[in-house]
């Protein structure tokens, strides 16, 4: 089913599994595939900047995101299709679409500076890949260096019908929300389907926002589907509690380099994927930060029972 504004709910953005020398790991991508559907996601979002995708060429992205795709089965697949040219975007595009993906996501390149730069650029991608294709506008300046205001993301999404997703990664961002539900309520935004990144640093008060839901990569996206639903069912308390106990995790994966080096590691450690290895150039965690992550894990253990790592992979053996 293809992407609409309705989508709520939590998209796990999916890191990309390599075996240690570097070559696709097929295995961990269905199992992964399999754990998010196991875990109550709605959706995942491959190939972003999570997924490594810079470090895939044009055969290898199309083969990881049909592979996701074929093995998603119940869950909405989008894929990441950012790319210096349009030929490279609608190319796989297309290929993901034809494959079943539900939807894709464009980011904004660095090199856009003013309102109508990145105004004028959406309307060609959207172009490029063509108007049948749902897609999802990425907002994440801190990354990406490109700044929307909420009007310049009103005017992307009232000029392109196909665009029906937001991925909100600003920072601080959650005035940003609030304005754009306002543009809702006043009638001069039509519907659209918000959900937030910054691997998930602010979920708790995003959803209160107004935001429908979570589209980011923390290790625990179990979680972050607790979160979701204990707030949409208006159980603030209950779901601030479980945030709060994940919060001192999801902070240090947030530490620029070594992010998706973290969450390697633990989706490792939850056997999930086989390797927490990277595509080079990538980083590694230090003896130092595997302690402090395990020391992490053990502390979030005493609230949060999927954090026993150590308790479960006795039980397997």
């Amino acid at each position: 089913m293809k992407l609409t504004p309705d989508a709520a709910g939590t998209f796990a953005i999916a890191p990309t599994p390599f075996h240690d020398d570097g070559r696709i790991d097929d295995a961990s991508i269905d199992r992964l595939t399999d754990f998010y559907a196991e875990v109550g996601c709605e959706g995942m979002t491959v190939l972003g900047i999570l997924g490594e995708a810079p470090k895939l060429d044009a055969a290898e992205a199309q083969a990881v995101a049909t592979r996701f795709v074929k093995r998603a089965k119940t869950l909405q697949v989008i894929v990441g299709v950012s790319a210096p040219g349009f030929a490279t975007m609608r190319a796989l595009a297309r290929a993901s679409m034809d494959a079943g993906a539900a939807g894709v996501m464009i980011a904004p390149p660095p090199s856009l500076r003013t309102d109508e730069q990145i105004i004028g650029y959406f309307r060609q991608a959207a172009e490029a890949i063509g108007d049948d294709i749902p897609w999802c506008l990425q907002d994440y300046p801190l990354t990406l260096t490109v700044v929307m205001t909420p009007n310049v993301i009103r005017q992307i999404v009232m000029d392109n019908p196909s665009c029906v997703m937001l991925k909100h990664e600003d920072w601080p961002g959650l005035e940003k929300i609030t304005k754009l539900r306002g543009f809702q309520k006043d009638g001069s935004l039509r519907p659209l389907s918000i959900l937030t990144g910054n691997g998930g640093l602010f979920l708790d008060f995003e959803m209160e926002r107004g935001a429908d839901g979570a589209m980011t990569g923390y290790c625990f996206p179990d979680m972050l589907v607790d979160v979701v639903k204990l707030s949409k069912a208006g159980q603030r308390d209950l779901a601030h509690n479980l945030f709060d106990a994940h919060l001192p995790l999801i902070r240090y994966e947030q530490q620029q380099g070594v992010g998706l080096a973290v969450r390697k590691y633990v989706l490792k450690k939850r056997g999930i994927i086989a390797s927490s290895a990277q595509r080079k150039p990538g980083s590694a965690l230090s003896d130092t930060a595997r302690e402090e992550v395990d020391y992490l894990l053990s502390r979030l253990a005493r609230i949060d029972e999927r954090a026993d790592l150590e308790q479960r992979a006795k039980a397997a053996e």
